[in-house]
């Protein structure tokens, strides 16, 4: 029994942040409250907050593949250091995880090797292909949560339509990507004056829209469960809104990285800030913060996406899209708490409460009987990135020497402790 006592309580499921204690018996919460807390081996918080542990929709671990940039143990260590308790996965991994047999190697890989707990998602169709779409009934059995093509939109709709009738029927999750892939091939800007200036190949943000649509009227078609990976721009969001009024069992996400910066944040062509989608207009940004205000956006995450040096050393439209954020999510999430965009209830409620249920875990909560995941830190720390420290393989952080607030003090796993800061 441990009883972490002068807590700054964030609870994302009652809405609330205030002062009490917590008490956990082995691997669950047994209760909490505000008054004088119960004798027994306690952990003094000093007043600093305490948190169900984040659960971050859309990891990228480069195993099997690409180790190099990232495996489950380094990624693991990175998660611990973040605040992130549960991982999910993204198959998009060099040798997509697309069939039973390369499921349970990252599964047996990451009980292993990581110190967090991690979920996996499997690929929608073989290969990422867009042709022929996976067993979604074995590896649902096998232990996958979702599916997902992730950014190789599928292409034929009647391919699509097939897979989510299928997802259906099993009451499977399918994530998409709403992008239009025509239009939005080959870009590495979002379309405007200053990609222009910039010479860079860009796309129009009502590609997103278009891809929007087209999901929702197979959504509307076959009533599969489906969660947006990324909304970044204003025009997808009324469409989103729609679909929810009506009753379609739809959720969407946003990156942090898209909450906290925009496309000037590219300044002379900073691969690092190269991510996919490209970095929207600030109205854009400050959409998406109001959309997880309102709780339209559902859900943040850090899209996690690990790239070595020499890929992102290249001539902008040519470098790897992608940034690492397992360590950055929630510095720079209160980026957004210190700006009075967000609460911190509202930013767990995005970033642990929400993601969790909408993928039938039980964590994320701070309730009698949860899991006693839970992350400590102090929302006010100062400090100065520096990409190195990073635990992390890949060092590929747009934040590389800017001013951030929010160290994480500690990480529980099940009740047990996986990180000290």
């Amino acid at each position: 029994m441990t009883i972490f006592t002068n807590a700054r309580l964030i609870d994302p499921e009652a809405m609330t942040d205030e002062t009490g204690w917590l008490r956990i018996e082995g691997p669950t919460i047994a209760e909490h409250g505000t008054g004088m807390p119960p004798m027994g081996e306690s952990i003094d918080c000093s007043g600093l907050c305490l948190a169900p542990g984040i659960v971050d929709l859309g990891v990228k671990v480069s195993e099997p593949g690409e180790r190099h940039k990232e495996s489950f143990a380094s990624a693991g260590r990175a998660a611990a250091a973040g605040g992130v308790t549960t991982m999910i996965t993204r198959p998009d991994t060099l040798n997509a995880i697309d069939s039973p047999e390369v499921l349970e190697f990252v599964q047996r890989r990451a009980a292993t090797d990581a110190v967090v707990k991690v979920k996996h998602m499997s690929a929608l169709t073989k290969g990422r292909e867009g042709r022929e779409m996976v067993e979604i009934g074995f590896m649902r059995d096998a232990g996958a949560v979702a599916f997902t093509d992730c950014d190789h939109v599928v292409e034929d709709t009647k391919v699509l339509q097939r897979a989510l009738t299928y997802a259906k029927s099993t009451g499977a999750l399918v994530i998409g990507h709403p992008q239009e892939p025509g239009l939005s091939k080959g870009a590495s800007a979002t379309s405007g004056k200053f990609a222009a200036l910039r010479g860079l190949p860009s796309v129009s943000s009502m590609a997103e829209r278009m891809g929007l649509d087209r999901d929702l009227a197979l959504i509307e078609m076959t009533g599969v469960s489906y969660h947006f990976d990324q909304i970044t721009t204003t025009r997808a969001l009324p469409a989103l809104e729609r679909a929810k009024q009506n009753g379609f069992d739809v959720t969407a996400g946003v990156s942090i990285h898209h909450l906290t910066l925009n496309e000037l944040d590219v300044g002379n062509y900073r691969t690092f800030f190269k991510v996919k989608p490209p970095l929207r207009s600030e109205d854009d940004r400050l959409a998406m913060v109001e959309a997880v205000a309102s709780g339209l956006i559902d859900v943040i995450s850090s899209m996690h996406t690990p790239q070595d040096e020499e890929s992102k050393r290249l001539p902008f439209e040519e470098a790897a899209s992608g940034a690492v954020a397992l360590e950055t999510l929630l510095p720079a999430a209160m980026r957004l708490y210190h700006a009075g965009q967000l609460t911190l209830p509202e930013l767990f409620r995005a970033m642990a409460f929400n993601p969790a249920k909408r993928l039938g875990l039980e964590s994320g909560r701070l309730v009698e009987g949860a899991p006693a995941d839970l992350v400590l830190f102090d929302p006010d720390a100062p400090f100065v990135l520096d990409r190195f420290t990073l635990r992390s393989k890949s060092k590929n952080t747009p934040f590389d020497g800017a001013k951030m607030q929010g160290k994480v003090k500690g990480t529980w796993v099940d009740g047990l402790r996986v990180y000290e800061g």
